[in-house]
């Protein structure tokens, strides 16, 4: 994984008044710690924090002015759940060569056989990894599956240098045989009764004998 390269400024102003004016300048309040040194709090630059952000594991070379730059990856990012800037970052300091430990994603290849459920339990899963060559995910192939498949952590190719930090025998993906409608309807019905919710049934449209016919019928 590439290094992106962020210039970033010294913070010394706290608080939320303080933060709120780094967010109007288009810029994201963030610190700095690991390696048993004191934390560092510092300023980045609003876009290029969001563009190395977009890519998980993001491994950013921090630039502080009239400082040490430093090698981070992002640890904790706040982001405002309703308009989705970002509003805070934490950054662990990482040294070259040091193994660090990360979810990756899991991603699936393939298609089962079909009338098959496929359901991927974990959608990431926990690795130890070299700081500088952080994997962006792993393959999983689903291709041919039949129901009572399963796939579990140990199965995985990792990619070298790469070793699971998670128990070998976790469930990553299971098929099972895909629901009927009917099974549907039944689940739905049962979930329906347990809520108290009562359906209105249709109304039939009939006619009798006894009836009046109308006149623009006659």
């Amino acid at each position: 994984m590439a290094e992106v390269k962020i210039q970033a400024e010294a913070r010394t102003e706290f608080g939320k008044g303080a933060a709120r004016r780094i967010r109007r300048d288009n810029k994201v309040p963030a610190v700095l710690y690991g390696h048993g040194s004191d934390p560092v709090h510092i300023t980045l630059p609003g876009h290029d924090t969001m563009l190395a952000l977009k890519t998980a594991n993001a491994l950013l070379l921090i630039e502080v002015e009239g400082s040490e730059s430093h090698l981070a990856l992002p640890k904790q990012v706040q982001r405002d759940p309703i308009k989705g800037f970002i509003e805070h970052v934490d950054l662990v300091i990482v040294k070259r060569g040091e193994k660090v430990q990360v979810d990756i994603a899991v991603h699936l290849e393939g298609e089962a056989v079909s009338d098959t459920l496929v359901v991927l339990e974990h959608p990431s899963i926990l690795v130890e990894a070299e700081a500088t060559h952080i994997p962006d995910g792993v393959v999983v192939s689903i291709e041919g599956l039949d129901v009572g498949s399963q796939i579990h952590a140990s199965d995985i190719k990792l990619p070298a240098g790469t070793t699971l930090a998670i128990e070998p025998d976790t469930l990553i993906v299971n098929v099972t045989a895909a629901q009927t409608a009917e099974q549907v309807e039944a689940e739905l019905s049962e979930a329906e009764a347990e809520a108290g919710i009562e359906r209105d049934e249709p109304e039939a449209e009939a006619t009798t004998a006894d009836e009046p016919v109308s006149a623009a019928a006659e």
